[in-house]
């Protein structure tokens, strides 16, 4: 019978998994070593303005503020938190907030608690620890709102009126490719003056959508044209009534990531369906 020996403290063991060695590898390689960054979030020309990046890696916390955190974001903000105070970059503190209806300044604030209670700040490289605000999805409205017209006039994007019970059913399911809606074939025209009226107020809540132009016989169903924009009358607890239209999530999570540089957006396991239409917004708002 062999003895079992001490564990050896003294030792230095590195745990290593998938996210540590994307990482290495990326900073091995100099993947992200040419970014710029511009000391804010911004487009490419904003960013060009600024000096070499000093974080090696940009990750992101981005929760929705619409209600009380739970384990499993205690785990994401320690990840992502984590792996860049790890790797010797930053990780923005950002505020998914594109949903009014359901969010509430008592819970940014009970987050940010939160976030602070953990032990991490957002701050920038060389900032005083506390001393930079968050990150929000709408500061950027102004910006989607352009990059949805951007889609639109390159023939990305459609506004769709059919009832909501039609586009449901239109949108197949795992064993039936969706069907073409009506209105598919509208001009850029027809529907840049559509998507301008909805910005207006002059169509009611649910009369219309703004859909991505991707494939409707896909074998995955997020990419059978996935809204994009919606009418919302609700007064938004950070820019009040300046907006009636408000961009879906899976379009306003990947314009955020671009604007604000980050290099490794760590998601769980339920949004891996979500990750084509991700990339495919990405090139055509490049090639935009």
């Amino acid at each position: 019978m062999t003895t079992p020996t001490a564990p050896d403290t003294n030792a230095d063991h590195k745990v290593s998994n998938f996210l540590r060695q994307i990482i290495e590898k990326d900073i091995e390689q100099g993947t992200y070593a040419n970014r710029r960054w511009a000391g804010s979030p911004g487009d490419a020309a904003h960013h060009a303005k600024g000096e070499p990046d000093p974080a090696k890696i940009r990750t992101r916390f981005p929760p929705e503020p619409n209600g009380y955190l739970h384990v499993g974001h205690a785990k994401s903000i320690c990840i992502n938190f984590g792996l860049a105070q790890e790797y010797g970059g930053v990780c923005h503190l950002r505020f998914d907030d594109t949903n009014p209806e359901k969010e509430d300044t008592e819970y940014v604030n009970s987050i940010i608690d939160a976030v602070k209670w953990l032990g991490f700040d957002w701050a920038q490289l060389g900032q005083a620890p506390g001393s930079a605000a968050p990150y929000q999805a709408s500061d950027y409205f102004d910006f989607m709102y352009r990059a949805a017209e951007a889609l639109i006039e390159a023939g990305h994007a459609y506004v769709d009126e059919q009832s909501a019970e039609d586009m449901r059913a239109n949108r197949g399911d795992f064993g039936k490719p969706g069907v073409d809606s009506p209105f598919r074939t509208r001009t850029v025209a027809e529907n840049l003056t559509r998507f301008r009226e909805m910005r207006d107020g002059k169509l009611d809540d649910g009369a219309a959508v703004l859909r991505a132009k991707i494939d409707m016989a896909s074998p995955n169903i997020n990419m059978r044209d996935p809204a994009i924009y919606r009418i919302r009358r609700a007064t938004h607890h950070h820019t009040g009534d300046t907006w009636c239209i408000y961009p879906m999530y899976t379009f306003a999570h990947p314009i955020e990531d671009a604007l604000e540089q980050i290099t490794h957006s760590i998601c769980t396991l339920e949004f891996e369906d979500q990750r084509p239409f991700y990339d495919w917004l990405m090139e055509r708002l490049c090639e935009c």
